[in-house]
């Protein structure tokens, strides 16, 4: 049975627990999403433009409290924390302010005679299966654009996450959405296959583990309704022999650690070219042992505890593997021993094929550092995985950065600086990493009828 639990991985204390949905609870969500969106589909779009730009002003509003749920529930350190309100702020506001646009009817040339054109409507409700990583940020991807499409949202959240889970709903809320518009759902993994095969629900995006997404695919393809996938990644960090080393070492570090390296897009490889190897290495271990490892709810810190100790001692049997198979560790390379889920900030160095962390995606603050011998080999590198969200590629030539960037088998390419995200930029990866793309105008699409009016020709 899923339980709805506040347990603060800093100490290991439970701190709350809430009930699941009963059956029925969860068939009052389905109608109340279902009948919203008979009113929604039709509302003005400035009327739903105010919406979200209620919705950001009630985040920015409550910035303090909404980043001190997040640090309670999964650990992240408190500036991050209110770094993601940030841009779950941005995010509301670009939508309202081009989803109006995105939705522009699209005139068609009709070779036939007569005209024809594109309609964009909403599909009815949908659900989303969020991760705790970015509690926040997840749902905000997901919600500001379909309902600017004129989508209602049921709203499944980790288990782990269920003061942000209330405190989101209680902001659509709060913001005068109509009742049904958003409905969060404390939904155990039988009931929401449940509701995906429900006739009402017209299609659901998932964030989280290539496990559960596969799992949600199968039953939304029994059901025939459309998915995105947003899942785990393996991204590379490639370094190349123009790179300014120290530079490349700062940035390696911050898209590998930040929040505490629980990222998808996390530079979880760093292949770095063997003519600057060395000293990439050595700028990149001082600057992972100068990282703050403490209090979450302290400002300094950088690094705070992992989201569980499960995930902690996940983390730690395949650090050990690759140990016990012959890697090389540069720093860390053990659990901290205290209350909570916390681990060293860790480089491996030497990991081979037959060891775990050479194909699993390593979910915290572990760094793999790999040599290679030039920009093909790191091309093959980067490729070989069954992965491919993301991509960071540091070099000093310009022309050098975009033929690699055409050679990444990945959904994002950054260069010269770590993955990130923006409001304004797709979200999403290919291979094993996802389906679909999230943010920027492509986030408009996915959910989305796109009804073709075709008008006969005046009669002559």
């Amino acid at each position: 049975m899923t339980q709805y639990a506040v347990t603060n991985p800093a100490t290991g204390e439970v701190l709350k627990t809430y009930p699941t949905a009963t059956d029925e609870q969860i068939q009052q969500a389905l109608s109340s999403a279902d009948s919203a969106f008979g009113t929604w589909k039709n509302s003005s779009r400035q009327g739903r433009v105010d919406l979200l730009n209620r919705v950001a002003a009630i985040y920015a509003e409550r910035r303090d409290e909404l980043a001190a749920i997040i640090t309670r529930e999964m650990g992240k350190p408190v500036k991050q924390a209110e770094g993601e309100i940030d841009i779950v702020v941005s995010i509301y506001r670009y939508y309202a302010d081009n989803g109006p646009t995105y939705l522009a009817d699209e005139e068609l040339d009709v070779v036939s005679g007569g005209t024809a054109k594109v309609v964009k409507e909403g599909l009815g409700p949908l659900l989303g299966i969020m991760p705790w990583n970015f509690p926040y940020y997840q749902v905000a991807r997901f919600a500001a654009p379909n309902l600017m499409n004129g989508n209602t949202i049921l709203l499944k959240h980790a288990p782990q996450c269920p003061e942000s889970a209330l405190a989101m709903e209680q902001i659509f809320l709060d913001a005068g959405a109509p009742e049904g518009a958003y409905v969060n759902v404390f939904a155990t993994n039988e009931q929401a296959a449940d509701i995906i095969a429900d006739p009402r629900v017209q299609g659901v995006s998932l964030t989280g583990s290539e496990r559960a997404g596969a799992s949600v695919a199968e039953t939304a393809g029994r059901n025939l309704k459309k998915v995105v996938l947003e899942l785990g990644g393996s991204d590379p960090f490639l370094v190349l022999d123009s790179a300014d080393t120290k530079k490349a070492a700062k940035l390696a570090m911050i898209g590998r650690f930040g929040n505490t390296g629980q990222a998808c897009n996390a530079a979880k490889r760093i292949i770095v070219d063997e003519k600057v190897y060395d000293e990439f290495a050595e700028n990149f271990t001082s600057a992972v042992k100068g990282i703050s490892v403490g209090d979450p709810s302290e400002g300094s810190t950088f690094v705070g505890p992992l989201s569980s100790v499960a995930a902690r001692d996940g983390l730690a049997a395949q650090v050990q593997d690759a140990v016990d198979k012959g890697a090389t560790v540069l720093a860390g390379g053990e659990p901290i021993e205290r209350d909570g889920a916390w681990y060293q900030p860790t480089i491996l160095t030497g990991v081979t094929e037959e060891m775990r962390a050479y194909t699993e995606e390593l979910f915290g603050p572990v760094a793999v550092l790999y040599k290679v011998s030039g920009p093909d080999h790191a091309v093959e590198m980067a490729n070989n995985t069954a992965y491919g969200l993301s991509a960071s590629v540091q070099t000093a030539d310009p022309k050098q950065a975009e033929e690699i960037a055409s050679r990444l088998e990945t959904g994002m390419v950054f260069i010269n600086e770590p993955a990130g995200t923006a409001a304004e930029l797709p979200f999403g990866g290919v291979k094993r990493s996802g389906i679909g793309r999230e943010l920027g105008k492509y986030g408009m699409d996915e959910f989305v009828n796109k009804k073709m009016v075709k008008t006969a020709p005046p009669k002559k």
